[in-house]
């Protein structure tokens, strides 16, 4: 504590880089960015993979195609460190449709997806649970993952984030923008993981939508910028994906890799590029 004199003002101020200041000042916002300050941001999980698994792409389509994604997982797991986040799926889809015919605001929404989310994340839990993979409630995941993972191979959380009410109004529409895809960038991005796989149906990311025409030309690595100035009518990820990526600290780039060939999982959390690498400018 130190006490001041300024105008005969004698009140008590912590001492500390951010004093009598308003955060809301752009000056005092810039002094945090991290060349100027003495300590760089920490890595808690340096060591950890996050891996999200499409609810739509990969669990909606059943046992042909989740129990090959589930193996390659688990051979993941022999050595590697994994959190596995999951997506919701065709019934968040539906939930959303109802939702706004009945005229739900974003927030609530939001709230729908994320207990949708969990009832894969538990579904996955259930077919991981031989290799030691647990799933962990929302409430305290964010606080226990460090023990969890020092204690198991891998855990499993709702890949939507829990802004729940809070959601961000999008843009257009009403439809929360902060998806699964967006929930396991965040958490990453938070614990300074290793890398971040975004597990599709597809290859990656093409110049046109691939389901719709077999002519579209497949792009193997793009920047932020490039997305933004190509407008692509459709993509494989969420677009808020694309801000966070720009504004990132720990985590410069994602991949998209096809779950249909579960090995390009295991390549990607290796280190190999065998989908499409999107990385911020």
């Amino acid at each position: 504590m130190m006490q001041t004199n300024i105008n005969g003002d004698y009140r008590q101020h912590l001492t500390s880089l951010l004093m009598r200041e308003s955060l809301m000042d752009k000056d005092v916002e810039i002094s945090t960015e991290d060349k100027l300050v003495e300590a760089p941001i920490i890595r808690m999980l340096p060591d950890t993979h996050v891996v999200k698994i499409g609810g739509r792409s990969i669990i909606d389509a059943g046992r042909a195609i989740t129990y090959p994604v589930i193996k390659a997982l688990g051979t993941l797991l022999e050595s590697k460190k994994l959190i596995i986040g999951a997506g919701g799926g065709v019934r968040t889809r539906h939930v959303f449709s109802i939702g706004i015919d009945l005229g739900m605001p974003t927030g609530v929404l939001a709230t729908l997806a994320q207990a949708d989310a969990l009832g894969n994340a538990h579904i996955l839990g259930a077919l991981l649970a031989p290799y030691g993979v647990v799933a962990i409630p929302p409430e305290i995941f964010g606080h226990l993952l460090p023990l969890f993972i020092r204690t198991v191979p891998g855990v499993i959380f709702s890949g939507v984030p829990p802004y729940s009410l809070w959601e961000h109004p999008p843009a257009i529409g009403r439809v929360p923008p902060h998806g699964s895809d967006a929930g396991a960038f965040l958490l990453a991005e938070c614990f300074g993981c290793e890398s971040v796989t975004l597990v599709k149906d597809v290859d990656g990311l093409f110049d046109q939508d691939p389901k719709q025409n077999s002519s579209a030309n497949f792009i193997r690595e793009i920047s932020t910028s490039e997305i933004r100035q190509r407008d692509f009518q459709t993509l494989p990820f969420e677009r808020i994906l694309i801000d966070l990526l720009e504004h990132s600290r720990l985590i410069k780039r994602v991949q998209i890799v096809n779950g249909l060939h579960p090995e390009t999982i295991i390549a990607a959390v290796a280190g190999e590029q065998v989908g499409t690498m999107i990385y911020g400018d």
